[in-house]
């Protein structure tokens, strides 16, 4: 997220109106002193090498925009697991990171100016006929002021800007006329609206449609919004400003930065990651250079550069010094807090804060830069991918990766301002990883876990806009871009912005004479400029002499999970247990858990807890895959989050002696036919055999036209749906095989398919735990026929047929009701939901699913993602697992039936009960069973 040409932050003494001037001198000096450090330090890379490595990034390219093109567009993104395009609304929200896209086909706007750069001018003139022919900006969606500014806007004036300079060369985009720029001005009128606070710093988000605060727009209530996201405007609206001419855009993003300028914390000269648009009280007082306020400080840098305004150089000097002085602990750079930035906020870094070392190269800063840069190098090489977020002993602290590019951008201007060949090879590791680990069938896949290199089901824009051009650029020479590629700034997603707008339609603005300026040392300032003393001192191992130390700063331990496993295959070793292969009713891998630390506690309620004490692990590796274990298992959890929460069902007995009063909460399926869309069914209840429908049923002629009850376990839900099916059911209930489970104490959980394609099964299915399903079945027993109603909720009672019997009275009217399923629940039936490899571990399709047909191994776990502790030392993550696993059972079964003889409560499998007694002990829960009603189950 740097400037292009590394090193051109020249300080006041440079003529304010043409800061290009020096780029072609700073550009020489960096060739004639590279020289000698290329020459002691290390073999440079060959001609022939270069080229093979910059055609392989053009082949990577093509894999990704040809995928994306394929099988996503117009989509904003594509999703290259599935082979197909996100597009909002249509897909489980994602959050925040949804608010990026906006239905304007997002990645092909990105990825405008990268296919210039990568020398393809044929496939940018279709890509911006495309764009002008289908993209709509008048969509009634939500957007992110900051993404939509940096990626869409951005965009437009990135291509916009390359188009105008090849219709200049005369060979293509002769028809163009400046379409691009006009669809940017559009979309700036339709940001400005954002703007509508006292403070001058925009809403967060905006309707591009409806805009702020209408009914219509639903947005306009937030208060707060990031440092970043209101402080990265001003290229993008300078920019817009001067190609149009319309000052109001550079305005509104001066305002917003003087702003913060002004909030600044005076003591520190720090800023807050969050702000109040209104009051401009800070919300979040730590302070970073990652993550809510990176790109605040390269805007400051880069606004002086494109525009030519001191103020904005004296700003990023003051801030910069005040996060060299308290931020920066080489080679680490830690938030701290504003008010006492001698303390600590936190002590992990995030992902982001890699652009930093090549802002401190535009800045001239190249020591802490380089130890910055191999710091991250260091992690890298550990993990193959920069996680998220790690720890100051280099542990991962969030394992995702998206696919972020500030490392590679980093990268790209180090070797820039030092010409060390040994950028090259750091580039060379970043295109091997990608291609080993990140390179899927249709695409490129974000890492879900850098550790076990499980895969998500995303490709962000920003990787085309980003990786792409920067990895070109590192390995192209001169002669191999067809524009001078120093004539232009990189704005924070990489967009390119000429130069030449310094001097065009300037902004009548004047500089913020109310701020004082804090008066610094001049040797601050002595940074400004590149110079030679610093950037290649008489030594040419300078560079090396500083990452020479930090080579064992990281430890050199392969990535868990990948090098490992195949290391562990050619030694004869078994690789780690893994989360999704994992049984509970496997003997041996009870005896893989002890070793990691995990112990299994059995629950009165069937469930089986996980817990990991890592220091009674065996050893530290096996501590480690204890570890990894456990968040597997949350992964899995999670995913139940993700997927469609459906509402609870209802089982309703309807025949004589209950007609409609006793009602059962049941579990829906997601598979099958669904209750809520389609007229209940009404049918007679009849016991499946085998009672686990696991197989053929050999009495059909007993199901027919009926409701076959079924017992749960043995096999998946899906495949007992299928065998009552095709003997002639017309709907199922699953009935749970642990004693004395109740809805009372357990939340509810859907009941999932088994990771196949479930549109052969037609009729709905349901789940009652043991003690509603005791119920049904003691009801069989005694009357023989039992008629129920399964449907979404309960119906109204027959008062006909009510009338032939006695009357209850009307405190028993209504029956049973239990919680519907817990918005905070993360129940998954690990044997009955659908593959870990087809959703929470993100793996190709043809994964295998989770577990096999036939195997008891329903395992469920409840934890949350918050749970997880990248400390394997200090580890103490419980994950219930909702045990439905019958070999396990029948070992608990002499516990199981103890637990009963003592427990009043659980009766409901003695059949002497009488059936009067079964419906007075429902009649307690009739007001909770109308509150039920009143919110519709």
């Amino acid at each position: 997220m740097s400037e292009a040409g590394g090193g051109r932050g020249c300080g006041s003494a440079v003529p304010q109106r043409a800061p290009w001037n020096l780029v072609a001198t700073t550009a020489a000096l960096y060739l004639v002193m590279a020289t000698s450090v290329w020459t002691a330090a290390a073999a440079p890379m060959s001609r022939e090498e270069k080229q093979k490595l910059g055609n392989q990034v053009l082949e990577m390219f093509d894999h990704a925009y040809g995928n994306y093109m394929e099988h996503a567009y117009p989509a904003d993104e594509l999703m290259p697991l599935t082979c197909r395009g996100r597009v909002r609304g249509q897909e489980p929200s994602r959050g925040d990171v949804d608010d990026a896209l906006g239905k304007f086909s997002l990645t092909l706007i990105d990825s405008l100016d990268t296919l210039v750069v990568l020398n393809k001018t044929k496939e940018f003139e279709d890509a911006v006929r495309k764009v002008l022919r289908d993209v709509n900006l008048d969509n009634d969606v939500v957007v992110s002021v900051f993404e939509t500014n940096i990626r869409v806007l951005g965009g437009l004036l990135g291509g916009h800007s390359l188009a105008i300079m090849l219709k200049e060369k005369g060979e293509y985009m002769q028809w163009y006329n400046g379409e691009l720029l006009q669809m940017a001005k559009q979309l700036g009128y339709k940001l400005l609206p954002a703007f509508n606070t006292t403070s001058g710093l925009p809403y967060p988000r905006i309707n591009l449609k409806f805009g702020i605060r209408k009914p219509e727009a639903r947005t306009g209530t937030e208060t707060d919004t990031c440092t970043a996201c209101a402080g990265t405007l001003i290229l993008e609206f300078a920019a817009l400003s001067r190609f149009t001419g319309a000052t109001i855009f550079e305005e509104y993003a001066r305002k917003a930065l003087d702003f913060l300028w002004e909030k600044r914390q005076r003591s520190s000269n720090l800023v807050g990651v969050t702000i109040n648009i209104h009051t401009g009280d800070w919300v979040r007082k730590d302070s970073g250079v990652g993550a809510g306020i990176d790109s605040y400080y390269e805007y400051l840098l880069k606004a002086y550069v494109l525009l030519g305004d001191d103020s904005f150089l004296e700003r990023f000097n003051t801030h910069y010094d005040a996060i060299m002085r308290y931020i920066s602990q080489p080679p680490l750079l830690l938030d701290v807090h504003i008010h006492k930035p001698m303390l600590n906020a936190r002590t992990w870094m995030d992902a982001l804060l890699a652009f930093f070392p090549g802002l401190q190269v535009l800045k001239g800063d190249i020591r802490p830069a380089i130890e910055t840069h191999e710091m991250l190098y260091q992690v890298i090489k550990k993990h193959n991918f920069l996680p998220e977020a790690f720890t100051t002993d280099f542990r991962v602290h969030w394992a995702q990766h998206p696919l972020r590019p500030e490392f590679a951008e980093s990268t790209y201007f180090l070797y820039k301002a030092t010409g060390d060949p040994y950028y090259l090879e750091v580039g060379k590791t970043l295109i091997e990883n990608l291609n080993k680990y990140a390179r899927v069938p249709c695409g490129f896949a974000a890492m879900k876990d850098v550790r076990t290199g499980s895969h998500e089901d995303r490709m962000d824009s920003f990787f085309l806009a980003e990786m792409f051009k920067y990895l070109y650029l590192l390995f192209a020479d001169k002669e191999d871009i067809i524009f001078d590629i120093e004539d232009y700034i990189f704005t924070t997603e990489a967009h390119l912005l000429p130069l030449w707008l310094s001097t065009t339609n300037q902004s009548t603005s004047k500089k913020n004479t109310t701020s004082e300026y804090i008066e610094l040392d001049d040797s601050n300032f002595d940074w400004t400029c590149p110079n030679t003393q610093i950037l290649f001192p008489n030594d040419p191992l300078y560079a090396q002499s500083i990452r020479e130390p930090l080579k064992n700063v990281v430890d050199k331990s392969c990535p868990r999970g990948i090098i490992r496993v195949e290391e562990s295959f050619r030694s004869g070793a078994k690789p780690p247990l893994r989360a999704r292969d994992f049984m509970a009713t496997n003997p041996e891998h009870l005896e893989i858990l002890k070793k990691m630390g995990v112990s299994l506690i059995h629950l009165k309620d069937g469930r089986v807890q996980l817990v990991q004490h890592a220091i009674q692990a065996a050893s530290s590796i096996d501590a480690e895959d204890g570890l990894r274990f456990m968040q597997e298992m949350i992964e899995l959890s999670s995913q139940q989050q993700k997927e469609q929460q459906l509402p609870p069902r209802a089982v309703q007995v309807v025949s004589r002696p209950f007609f409609g009063r006793v009602v059962l909460t049941a579990g829906p399926a997601q598979f099958g036919l669904d209750l809520s869309k389609h007229k209940e069914t009404r049918g007679f209840v009849a016991s499946s055999k085998p009672y686990n429908g696991c197989s053929e049923l050999t009495n059909p002629e007993a199901v027919v036209g009926k409701i076959a009850l079924i017992q749960r376990g043995q096999c998946m839900f899906a495949e007992k749906a299928r065998h009552i099916q095709n003997a002639g059911a017309i709907g199922g209930i699953v009935i749970d095989d642990n004693e004395g489970s109740s809805s009372d104490t357990a939340p509810l959980f859907q009941m999932a398919g088994d990771g196949k394609d479930t549109d052969d099964i037609k009729i709905p299915m349901l789940f009652l735990f043991s003690k509603e399903g005791s119920i049904i079945l003691d009801a069989l027993r005694e009357y023989e026929e039992v008629e129920v109603l399964l449907s979404d909720k309960a119906k109204d009672r027959d008062p006909d047929m009510e009338s032939e019997e006695q009357p209850f009275s009307d405190g028993d009217s209504e029956n049973q009701s239990t919680e519907p399923l817990a918005p905070g629940s993360q129940e998954v039936d690990l044997a009955d939901q659908e593959s870990p490899e087809d959703s929470s571990l993100g793996s190709p399709p043809e994964s295998p699913p989770a577990a096999a047909a036939g195997e008891a191994a329903d395992e469920a776990t409840d934890v949350s993602p918050s749970e997880q502790n990248s400390d394997p030392l200090e580890n103490h993550e419980p994950t219930s697992l909702d045990g439905e696993c019958t070999d396990l059972d029948n070992q608990l079964q002499e516990q199981s039936e103890t637990e009963e003889d003592s427990n009043p409560n659980v009766s409901w499998g003695n059949k002497d009960q009488p059936i009067d007694s079964i419906l007075a002990d429902w009649s307690e829960d009739i007001e909770a069973f109308e509150m039920m009603e009143k919110d519709e189950l």
